[in-house]
């Protein structure tokens, strides 16, 4: 499980250097994807796999599976990170989600998430309010 907040930078080569405490979780290859609110998703493989899996058992027929789908698999990136824990973030990805040198890298779970760090202050001033009425809808009966 991914879980914290951290504020890496990207390099001049659009490499980000992935949180110590991610690495063992993400050290058997990564896939790095859009996500919604213009960050990105990266997941383990297994867990990659697994949506994918999700997604070939939509039929054919299903219009948003499709189009989700298209987006998905499209601007879906794989690597294996290096000895010091880097991947490369592609120009279209950067460009998808706005990242600039400033990152924050959360985790969600079974993915990671990468933001630019406006984007993700402005996402969070904009979210948190909204925070504690959420939890009736996501979690029925509460914590």
């Amino acid at each position: 499980m991914f879980l914290g907040t951290h504020t890496p930078r990207l390099d001049e080569k659009g490499r980000l250097i992935l949180p110590a405490k991610f690495r063992d979780g993400l050290a058997g290859g990564v896939v790095i994807t859009k996500g919604q609110e213009r960050c990105l998703y990266v997941f383990p493989m297994p867990e990659f796999q697994r949506i994918a899996g999700q997604l070939r058992e939509q039929p054919m027929t299903h219009k948003a599976a499709r189009a989700y789908s298209r987006v998905f698999f499209a601007s879906a990136h794989d690597e294996i990170p290096d000895k010091q824990g880097r991947v490369t973030i592609p120009i279209h990805l950067r460009e998808y989600a706005a990242l600039d040198r400033e990152l924050v890298v959360i985790g969600a779970s079974t993915r990671v998430e990468i933001w630019d760090k406006r984007a993700w202050e402005t996402y969070l001033a904009e979210s948190e309010g909204d925070f504690a009425d959420i939890e009736e809808g996501v979690l029925p009966g509460g914590l």
